[in-house]
């Protein structure tokens, strides 16, 4: 057993083929690329991933991976690309956290898709999103007038978001203020 250990190519197995600026370049080139697809995909389609989806995902995985990680193998090539992954999502996590210009080009705004009854039809088509599904995420509130839906909501994660109206006149704080405007609580910040 000990001999087994030791016949080990150990160097191969251990150390990157390749630089290590290239180790970390790549995942960078292939991160960004594959940012730029997904931010250029329907914030609706992404949410409403099928098994379809899941597959499609899956292969790209696969179709980078080379692109990542070159003709490496090593154990400390794979660490290394992937830290380079994990700290370049905390770092545009970071950035978008605190930077509302790099949140709306990176994630994008949340859109308006109905305002107090009224469906925002230009918005609706140009986020693709059917009027079933609106309605459907309206029913899932246990709405079931249009009249009575304050605002819906497209979330940054596809999601849509359904505010029931009332005649309450405080702000509402909780609405992001691109939607709402000047209803925003945070414009009304001290």
């Amino acid at each position: 057993m000990h001999n087994a250990l030791l016949q080990l190519p150990w160097h191969d197995l251990l150390l990157p083929k390749l630089s290590w600026a290239e180790k970390i370049v790549r995942p960078l080139l292939v991160y960004v690329a594959l940012l730029f697809v997904f931010r250029l995909l329907s914030k609706r389609d992404l949410a409403q991933a099928t098994l379809f989806d899941f597959f499609i995902i899956l292969l790209i995985s696969n179709v980078v991976q080379n692109a990542m990680i070159g003709e490496d193998n090593s154990v400390l090539g794979a660490i290394v690309g992937a830290l380079v992954l994990v700290i370049l999502a905390s770092l545009l996590n970071r950035v978008t956290a605190r930077s509302k210009r790099a949140r709306v080009l990176l994630e994008g705004d949340p859109l308006l898709l109905i305002a107090r009854g009224s469906i925002q039809n230009d918005t609706m088509e140009a986020a693709n999103i059917s009027r079933n599904d609106l309605l459907s995420a309206v029913r899932k509130q246990g709405i079931s007038r249009l009249a009575d839906v304050g605002f819906a909501i497209l979330e940054l994660d596809g999601t849509i978001s359904v505010i029931r109206r009332d005649d309450d006149k405080r702000p509402n704080d909780c609405l992001p203020p691109e939607i709402v405007g000047s209803e925003s609580a945070e414009d009304h910040k001290p």
